[in-house]
This record gives structure tokens, C-alpha cells and sequence, in this order.
């Protein structure tokens, strides 16, 4: 045992996974009186694979997690998904079934100092596989994870690393390569509401021993309000049994103060802000105003800023509406400043009524497309000068040089069309579509195109 005064590095927060335990000795007195005072989430952890709940695109036998548990010959992993879905469980399961020594790690509250012991202590210790789990690896920044790289080449240490955030953005190409990526999805309600149900009878790790009951129903319940949350749903269930009697049974009435106080999965700068943004985008250019309204109300519960959304309304109304109707951006640009001059809550309403007539307006891309391929035009030709008849005349220099001579003024001629070329080498990038008020302008523009054709025929 270390001194006192300083940290057991291959200690654990948890008995269940203490050497001993692996070794296949029974815990300690004090293991068993530390497992009463868990939280019911840490006691109902999954013990074996099996146990694990909602995941069976990873646990399915076969499958590659198994397999690589079984042989016991994979390098480091990283688990990524939504909170409460199982990361820790699964890095939990793995160093049980495979007699691993097991370091846990929090990247929020850990640092250099503490990494470079536990690398060490690593190396030192080889009579049994150190497996190193690091919760919230995102909040390791690269150095952090760089120090990893050694150890993990060499096989020292097995990184188990748990994240909520995109690897592909938050962890290090290097680090990222010489892992197994494993995604984890949110629980469905069923799978929570049969851990629920589980929580309720078992008398050793779960509430069995206070013989409180709900219906199916209740449980159901509760686990949607949890949105595929695990712990949070247990730990939801817990206080609800700790605040009732023994043997009281848990009805809608208790629930609905969980219902009144339900935080939505959403935080800023994170991958459901992300998703959520692209769901809402997609769902207005996809003309589906319930879907778009849907991920609206989802982004204001979630405490997201209402400019971000009325700006994305702005891009929306001339990315994707356009010119099929041009009432689009000037309704997002108000919704925009409603959103400083009202304020939450009552900017909702403004920010509602754009997503909806967004949501609803005939699409055209016309604009995009056209300044795509005007940019494409100056990147890949010569760039073009301006016709002598274009350019301006003031000055007398200019007047000597010929600058405006035979530019034929538009209002003279019918329809603001006097025949004339705007670029030395006449360009096609704007291609109307024929959708919404658009399709006047397409036949407008036909028009236009012909008389043209006349007046520089008339003139050859």
C-alpha cells in the first residue's frame, strides 16, 4: 500500500474493481460499506458484458467488441456517445473480464504531473495489464494527449478513453489512429425502463430492500423524460423511492415535478448543438415546417442564443429560398432584430413565424449556384477587364483614355435592353429555376435574352 500522504494510482473509485476483486478474492468490509453509500447509478452498473443494456450493435456476439474482450488482444479503444449511455460500463466490463489493472482518470480534474506517474508506475508494474480509462478525454489538450502516445505505442499502458465530443475533432489524428472507435447510441426508452424495473426488485445492488413499486407505465415515463440518459433516469428513480415511504408505490404525481424541471440534451458549442443546427437547417430546405419547428423549440429549451438561430434564418432565406421568394430575407433579417429589440421569451414567436415561412416558401439555390460559379470563373480564367464603354468618365483623363464612349443608357430602350455586352467575354452563371416567383424571372430573363439576340443581330 502507498503512504498515506500520497494517491494509490491504481486505486479505484469504485470496489467492484479493485485487484482484488479481479484476482477473484471477495471485497473488503470497507469495499461493501462504500458500496451501500453509491449513488444508485454506481451500484447498478453493469457487471459482465451481458449486463449491458441498449447497445446491441456492439455487444451482439460476434461482433468485434466481444471478440477483441474474449482474446483479450485489442489495443486502446474509445467509446463515444451521449452521456449515461455506458462508456464507463463498458470500460468497467473490459478491465473485469480481462483481469486488468484499472486507473481511472478524469480529464477535468487531471494534469501532466499526474499522467507522467501513472505512465511510469505503468511501466514498472508488468504483472498485470494496466489499463489506463480516461473519462472526458476531449478535455485533454494536445499535449496531454501526446504524453499518452509513448505508452500506448509500447503497449504499456491500454487506453480505454470516454467521450461525449466528436473524436474526429477533439482528439489527436495520432492518438485517434492507433484506437478501435466504438460509437454508442442514446438508450431507448424500453432499455431504461427495464433497468428501472430491475432497480426497483433487486434487494442487493438496487431499491429492493424499501419494496416500492411502480407501473410499467411509470417507469416508461420516467425514462422518456430522461432522454436516453441511464444515470440520470436512476438516479431520478432513487430520490423519487428515498422521498416516498417503505413499500409506496410511485404514481404520475410524483413524476411531475421531475416533468416541470426536464433538462433537454443540448449544450452550446457541442456535438447536439451541431446536429441540431443541421437537423433545423435541413428540415426547412427540405420544405418540412414540423420537423423545423420541432428542432426549433428543441434549440430554445436547450438555452440556445435566438440570434445564432435567426442568423442561420438570414443564410437560409438567400442560400436556399432565394429569389423564389423574396419576401424571405427581409421576414429573417426582422426576425433577426426582434430578437434584440424583444428578447426572450417573446422573440420566439418572430423567430417561429421565419422558420415557418422559410420552411413553407418554394426553394431555389439559383443565387448559390451563380455566385459558385462566378468565383469559379475568377479562380480558374483571366480575369476580366472592364469594357472601355463600362467604365467610368470622370476626368478628364478618363474622357481622353474613352472610358464611357458608346455605353447605350438602359432606359432608353425597351425594357432597359439596348443590346450591349457587360463583360468583354459574355459569361453564363446565373441559371433561373422555375419554381415559385422565380419562374417570372425565368421568363422574364428568356425574354430579355431574345430581344437582346435581336438588337445585336439588327446591328451586325
Amino acid at each position: 500500500m502507498p503512504p498515506a500522504d500520497q494517491p494509490d494510482l491504481f486505486g479505484d473509485a469504485e470496489p467492484t474493481l479493485s485487484s482484488e476483486t479481479f484476482g477473484g478474492k471477495p471485497a473488503s468490509v470497507s469495499d461493501a460499506t462504500r458500496r451501500e453509500r453509491q449513488p444508485l447509478a454506481a451500484r447498478m452498473r453493469p457487471q459482465t458484458l451481458a449486463e449491458i443494456v441498449g447497445q446491441e450493435h456492439l455487444t451482439a456476439p460476434g461482433s468485434l467488441l466481444p471478440r477483441l474482450i474474449t482474446s483479450n488482444r485489442f489495443g486502446s479503444l474509445i467509446f463515444y456517445g451521449p452521456p449515461g449511455c455506458g462508456k464507463t460500463s463498458f470500460a468497467e466490463v473490459i478491465a473485469r473480464e480481462t483481469k486488468s489493472r484499472f486507473v481511472r482518470v478524469n480529464a477535468v480534474m487531471s494534469n501532466v504531473a499526474e499522467l507522467r506517474d501513472i505512465l511510469a508506475t505503468a511501466r514498472r508494474r508488468t504483472d498485470a495489464p494496466t489499463l489506463l480509462f480516461i473519462d472526458e478525454l476531449h478535455r485533454f489538450n494536445k499535449s496531454q494527449q501526446d504524453l499518452l502516445l509513448p505508452d500506448v505505442e509500447e503497449g504499456n499502458v491500454r487506453l480505454i478513453g470516454a467521450t461525449t465530443h466528436n473524436p474526429g475533432f477533439y482528439v489527436n489524428p495520432p492518438l485517434l489512429s492507433r484506437s478501435h472507435l466504438f460509437r454508442l447510441e442514446p438508450l431507448s426508452t424500453a432499455a431504461v425502463a427495464g433497468v428501472l424495473k430491475r432497480a426497483l426488485s433487486d434487494v442487493e445492488r438496487g431499491l429492493g430492500s424499501r419494496g416500492c413499486t411502480a407501473t410499467d407505465a411509470v417507469l416508461n415515463d420516467l425514462a422518456v423524460l430522461c432522454d436516453g440518459d441511464l444515470r440520470r433516469a436512476l438516479n431520478a428513480l432513487e430520490v423519487l423511492v428515498l422521498s416516498l415511504p417503505e413499500k409506496a408505490e410511485i404514481t404520475p404525481t410524483e413524476l411531475e415535478a421531475f416533468a416541470r424541471e426536464r433538462r433537454i440534451r443540448y449544450d452550446a458549442d457541442e456535438d447536439e448543438h451541431y446536429d441540431t443546427i443541421s437537423a433545423f437547417i435541413k428540415s426547412c430546405r427540405g420544405c418540412d415546417p414540423d420537423a423545423a419547428v420541432y428542432w426549433l423549440a428543441k434549440m430554445l429549451a436547450g438555452g440556445e442564443d435566438p440570434r445564432f438561430i435567426a442568423r442561420r434564418l438570414v443564410i437560409l432565406a438567400s442560400e436556399d429560398v432565394g429569389l423564389a421568394d423574396q419576401l424571405a430575407l427581409p421576414l429573417a433579417i426582422a426576425a433577426h432584430q426582434a430578437c434584440d429589440f424583444v428578447g426572450l421569451p417573446e422573440c420566439e414567436y418572430a423567430l417561429a413565424h421565419a422558420t415557418l415561412y422559410i420552411a413553407l416558401a418554394p426553394k431555389s439555390n439559383s443565387a448559390n449556384l451563380a455566385l459558385h460559379a462566378a468565383k469559379a470563373a475568377i479562380a480558374n480564367q483571366p480575369v476580366q477587364a472592364v469594357p472601355l464603354a463600362l467604365r467610368d468618365k470622370g476626368g478628364q483623363a478618363s474622357k481622353r483614355a474613352g472610358h464611357g464612349k458608346g455605353y447605350g443608357y438602359s432606359h432608353d430602350y425597351p425594357e432597359n435592353i439596348s443590346g450591349q455586352n457587360y463583360l468583354e467575354k459574355p459569361l453564363s452563371l446565373y441559371t433561373p429555376k422555375t419554381v415559385g416567383a422565380e419562374a417570372r424571372i425565368a421568363e422574364r430573363l428568356t425574354r430579355w435574352q431574345g430581344l437582346k439576340a435581336q438588337l445585336q443581330q439588327a446591328r451586325k
